[in-house]
């Protein structure tokens, strides 16, 4: 009988070890993504579905993990970067706050343990930059994956003389290129660069800080909180 209650409690510890994969595959998880994209689409705002969440996923888990976090942290951040706008399918108005409680409510099906919960509510809580900080580790891989995400690919086709009109779409189609990623000095410090390439002839790197300052300013909160310094290079000149 011991030996089957130490098995049965190892059982239920390793289910709430929830998985990426598993939260990816959530059926009610993927209706949300898609209804948020559906709205802000209908909005006419940039692309915020799979792909945007996905990579958003992929670079918060993938700046923690070279800034050497344990593998649980990295992952909590790569669901958060998931999860982050489910909001949007309530209104885009504080979709930070309605997609935190939203996330509570999936993960809270999966038992998994309530400081991971928390861990991930509080991080998509504090994403938007209007109101949001960095104020745990999942917040900041979380913020810097999701603000580093300008690319034309995030434009829905409409013609050029529309995409001009708007500055948003303006400025996500004249970025041809973009990464971020994470380095190490000579002398130990710990440095998340962000390279975009922005075709001028589209749009002026002013146009950029118009809409993006603040987020920028979000991004070096984020990195100092992760101990690290934040670089914004823009067609190879160091802008911050």
């Amino acid at each position: 009988m011991y030996n089957i209650i130490n098995i049965q409690n190892l059982t239920g510890d390793f289910m709430k070890n929830i998985t990426f994969n598993v939260i990816k595959n959530d059926e009610k998880v993927q209706a949300y993504i898609k209804a948020g994209d559906d709205a802000l689409r209908a909005l006419g705002f940039t692309e915020h579905s799979f792909p945007h969440v996905n990579k958003t996923a992929a670079t918060a888990a993938s700046i923690l993990a070279d800034l050497n976090y344990g593998q649980r942290d990295i992952e909590l951040a790569e669901i958060a970067g998931l999860l982050h706008d489910i909001g949007n399918m309530v209104n885009r108005s504080s979709h930070a706050l309605t997609g935190a409680v939203l996330a509570e409510s999936v993960l809270s099906k999966y038992d998994m343990p309530y400081h991971e919960i928390a861990a991930i509510v509080t991080a998509i809580g504090n994403h938007d930059e209007e109101t949001g900080r960095p104020v745990n580790i999942t917040a900041a891989a979380l913020i810097l994956a999701d603000k580093s995400d300008v690319r034309r690919s995030r434009v829905h086709e409409n013609c050029m003389e529309e995409i001009l009109a708007d500055i948003h779409d303006r400025v996500n189609y004249a970025a041809t290129g973009g990464d971020i990623s994470v380095s190490i000095s000579e002398d130990g410090a710990r440095i998340i660069t962000l390279r975009l390439d922005i075709d001028t002839s589209v749009c002026s790197v002013m146009d950029y800080f118009e809409i993006f300052l603040t987020r920028m300013l979000m991004c070096r909160r984020a990195a100092a909180f992760l101990s690290a310094q934040f670089d914004l290079i823009i067609n190879n000149h160091k802008i911050m």
